[in-house]
């Protein structure tokens, strides 16, 4: 594994009925994020809204490395599992858009 910037994508569809709920779990200050700034090497998470499609919302997860990354997943993976249970509830889909790491 690598010791360059990680990011990941997810898209997700919101009824409009859940999105204040959503929005509480997945946003800045939300039981993501909670989460994830227990792990060593988190950066930062951004919620958008799509302008064209109100019903659209991505999350941009940054991590120090994909190793650090990992390390979470593995060290928190039944609050992991807990969560994202938490959510299925409020989501229509979710799609993971991407893996990312610096242009070489």
């Amino acid at each position: 594994m690598s010791a360059e910037p990680f990011t990941y994508i997810w898209a997700y569809r919101v009824p409009p009925e859940k999105v204040d709920e959503f929005r509480r779990l997945y946003g800045p200050e939300g039981a993501w994020v909670r989460l994830f700034r227990q792990a060593p090497g988190y950066v930062e998470t951004d919620l958008y809204r799509d302008r064209n499609d109100g019903d659209r919302y991505v999350t941009i997860d940054r991590w120090e490395s994909e190793e650090a990354f990992e390390n979470f997943r593995a060290r928190f993976a039944e609050e992991f599992e807990r969560l994202d249970r938490d959510g299925e509830h409020l989501t229509l889909d979710e799609t993971p858009l991407g893996e990312l790491g610096p242009m070489a």
